[in-house]
Parts: structure tokens; sequence; C-alpha cells
């Protein structure tokens, strides 16, 4: 079949659809690893299908979320690691959807590259299937267009799209928030997938060594530290959702704080963030030190140490912790609901 499909014409103008067959090849033991009971179809076809369970959701409301992975995708490149990009993607998608208390059901990714090669590809798609594990969430489908002459032969982009479901009753907002309730914070892992243009801009990247290990990094290389994948909060969310009520959920990607917290913050109330509790990761630091930055534009562009923030009630906290850290999540207090026209204000 890859033999009958070749077409020379169109090897000439730099697209190889042999590669695109192989490169399904490879990364078709990497899917198997993401298959839940709804999934309906093989990887290959015109679409994926998927058929979700309802038991117990009386009112069903499907959430979607798309995102890519943005210029981090520059230090793959540099580094030439191209494993855990995927696990960003992935959770670009999902770790929005579960902001809204959906449970992610499934997952498509989009490559688009200058040159198709299928192993670089398959490490592209492990990624993916490595966060779609992580996220509970079935891979699909997806596309992969190889487009000389629009990409550098050596570089791509990646994207991706989730859906998940939630029962109507269960979607979160913020109706119920109000003055006193508690800011929990769960900690990221790094940079996450926000900020890269300036990161790379304050590193310099093209012309860092990035493989030398950095003491302030514990001895880690800059590159690896930056290549950190984003954490997925799927898991532990979903946990405490169905033991404590949740008030609110923010995921803090690019805006920082002050663009991500507020969003889910109604009028009338903010959010007094004590800056003295955040644990802001060594990365962030030498980020700021190198690049000149100033305080806020550290808080208005990273996470700083919190990939997610949750809303409880006061008397809900430490149930609410307890759960979280039972998860694997070193979860903690690093703010309180106020009265306030402002809606967030790091003291």
């Amino acid at each position: 079949m890859i033999e009958n499909s070749r077409s020379e014409a169109y090897a000439a103008a730099g697209v190889d659809i042999t590669a695109g067959y192989r490169a399904v090849e490879l990364m078709k033991k990497h899917i198997r690893r993401t298959e839940t009971p709804g999934v309906c179809s093989d990887v290959g076809g015109f679409g994926g299908l998927f058929e979700p369970d309802l038991t117990g959701i009386s009112h069903p409301v499907l959430v979607s979320g798309t995102d890519g992975v943005g210029t981090k995708l520059k230090i793959a490149f540099l580094m030439d690691k191209h494993d855990t990009v995927g696990i960003d993607c992935v959770a670009m998608c999902v770790n929005d959807i579960i902001c809204c208390g959906a449970r992610p059901l499934f997952f498509l990714d989009y490559i688009a590259c200058g040159k198709n090669v299928p192993e670089r590809i398959e490490q592209i798609v492990k990624g993916v299937c490595e966060g779609c594990v992580q996220a509970g969430a079935a891979l699909i489908g997806g596309e992969t267009a190889e487009m000389p002459g629009f990409y550098p032969a050596d570089e791509y982009d990646l994207a991706g799209y989730s859906t998940g479901i939630v029962d109507k009753a269960r979607i979160i907002d913020n109706k119920t928030m109000k003055k006193g309730d508690v800011v929990l914070a769960l900690p990221s892992s790094g940079v996450h997938s926000n900020g890269f243009s300036l990161v790379r801009r304050v590193f310099d990247v093209e012309h860092a060594d990035l493989r030398a290990p950095v003491a302030e990094l514990g001895g880690q290389s800059l590159g690896e530290a930056l290549l950190t994948p984003t954490r997925i909060y799927v898991r532990p969310v979903l946990a405490l959702l169905d033991q404590v009520q949740v008030k609110g959920i923010s995921h803090i990607t690019g805006g920082g704080f002050y663009e991500n917290i507020p969003r889910a913050i109604p009028d009338g109330l903010g959010a007094e963030i004590d800056c003295s509790s955040i644990r802001i990761l060594p990365i962030f630091n030498l980020i700021a030190r190198q690049g000149g930055i100033t305080e806020r534009d550290m808080f208005n562009t990273f996470n700083m140490g919190v990939g997610m923030s949750i809303v409880v009630a006061p008397e809900d906290a430490e149930r609410a912790l307890a759960i979280l850290r039972e998860q694997g999540e070193d979860a903690y207090c690093i703010g309180r609901i106020v009265e306030s026209n402002e809606k967030i204000r790091i003291i």
C-alpha cells in the first residue's frame, strides 16, 4: 500500500507520502497506551469516534479546549529533544477544561513540519500519548502536515484539541464565592509553556550553552530546566471535586497571576495573594535576575511556581489540602478572597 501510494512528483516537491505512513506505524504502539473504553475507531480514519459513558450524568455538557506549545518548541529544536513537548500540548488543553470541572475524554493533535522525519514525529507523539495517559484521555486522531518551504526542514509546530464532559449541575462557576474564601496553590513543574518569547530573549538561547550545568538550578542544565513538561492537574482536581465544593479554578498560563486568577472571580470580589507564601522556583529567580525583570512583570508573565489556583471555603481548606496531597500535589495556601473592585492584589 505504501509503495503504491508514492508520488514521484510530490516527492520532488519535498513531500514524502511514505514517510507519513511510516510515522503512523511508529506511533501506534504509543497511541494504544491511551485507549479508554469509549474509543470506537482506529487511528487512520477520517474521523476519531468516541462513545462517552454517561452513567451518573443527568445533563451532560461538553467542554472543549485547544492550544499549542508556542515558542518553547525552539528549545526542543536546539536541544534536539522532542519527547516531552507533546505532554505540554496535552496539558495546555486539559488543564483549561478541568477548570470547568470537566473530565477529559479525548484528544487530537496537529503537527506541521518542514520535513516528515518519522522517528522525530514518533517522539513528538510519544509525548502526546504520555500526556493523554496522565490526563485519562484517549488520543483518537490527529494530523501530520509536511509543508516544505513553509517550515524549515528541522522545525515543526504542534497544537492540540481536547473535549471533556461534565454534568451541568457540577459545572464550576464563581456564584458561591464570597469574602473569606481561601486560595490554594498547586505547584508548577517550571516555566510550563508560556512566556518563552521572553525567556528566549533573556537567555539568548540561540547562542547559549543550553547543556551546561547551572548551579542555581541544582546542577540541571538550562535546556533541561526549560524543557521540563507542563504539569497535568486533571486527576488530583477530579479527586478533589468528588469530595469538596470548589468555588473557582484558574490555570496559570500566559499573563501569569494578574490575568488568570481574576478569570475565576466575580465582580465585587478580589484575590489577595501573599507574595511571601509563594514557593518561587529557582528558574524564575534566574530569569528575573538575568533579564532585569521587575517583580510585577514576572507575576504578569509567568506562573512563578504556581500552575493552578483553587478557591474553597475556609472550613474546607484543610480537607482540600489533604486530598490534594494524597494525590501527590504539595498544595498550600497563598491567599484569600476579599471585597474589592481590584480583581487581584499581590501583597
